[in-house]
């Protein structure tokens, strides 16, 4: 197993067990009390876990969401592999929204180069699209964020009530029973426009965003349409998500 991947498995483990040791995390992963504590010092470097004696235990602010850049190299294989689902779904012509988040545009770089609308307020996303020959891009304007790149405010909202798209694909903070969540509340104020515009919403989220609660709710899940994640989820959620009427798409590692 590579660093990276149990890096991710040992906050999965926080997540459920709120505390981990270096033994477990030999014992876990089959590695030496070397590694493991080089695992720990790597996670206390990116301010995911605070250390304790013989161990480590998520810090209260656990939801702390990295700049742009920073967010851009965590989980990148789940977000590809959904990102590149995500992309196939766009059909010829189709006017589409696009929020702001990293999985969202992996879903944007994997788009081909057939004719349709891209709505964003995203200066990522327009980048991206901008090398794409038969993308038609609306970026909406409002006040600038410079740590995480993205337009927000009331013109935006404004300037989104006089579309209407065939889809819209979010991210999120977190999906749970209380719904959907992200960090901040501009951000999460024009998406639930950008969700309010379109016939179908298709919500982008990699596993370790499965039973979390954010800062601010965005949305129920009533309001989703279609979860594309990367792993299978446990049976209690998927009977949640059926219950609101979600469907629930799976990538595969060979996708």
């Amino acid at each position: 197993m590579f660093q990276e991947e149990r890096l991710r498995s040992i906050i999965d483990y926080l997540k459920k067990a709120k505390r981990i040791s270096v033994d477990e995390i030999c014992s876990l992963f089959d590695v030496s009390r070397d590694t493991a504590r080089r695992d720990l010092v790597k996670l206390e470097e990116d301010k995911a876990i605070i250390r304790t004696r013989g161990g480590a235990i998520l810090p209260s602010g656990q939801h702390v969401i990295k700049d742009y850049s920073n967010r851009l190299s965590l989980v990148s294989s789940e977000k590809k592999r959904i990102g590149k689902k995500a992309a196939s779904l766009i059909m010829p012509g189709d006017y589409i929204i696009l929020d702001t988040s990293t999985t969202v545009q992996a879903c944007a770089e994997h788009l081909k180069d057939i004719e349709c609308t891209v709505i964003t307020n995203s200066i990522n996303q327009a980048d991206i699209l901008a090398k794409n020959s038969q993308a038609h891009i609306q970026l909406l304007g409002g006040e600038f964020h410079k740590e995480h790149r993205y337009l927000y405010g009331t013109s935006v909202i404004e300037k989104l009530s006089h579309y209407h798209v065939d889809k819209t694909f979010i991210g999120c903070v977190g999906i749970s029973e209380k719904g959907l969540t992200v960090a901040h509340e501009e951000d999460g104020m024009v998406m639930q426009k950008m969700m309010q515009q379109a016939d179908q919403v298709i919500l982008l989220a990699d596993h370790t965003k499965i039973g979390v609660t954010g800062y601010f709710r965005c949305a129920t899940l009533n309001d989703i349409d279609l979860f594309i994640t990367d792993q299978e989820i446990d049976e209690e959620f998927q009977e949640l998500l059926e219950k609101h009427g979600v469907e629930l798409l799976i990538v595969s590692q060979i996708t």
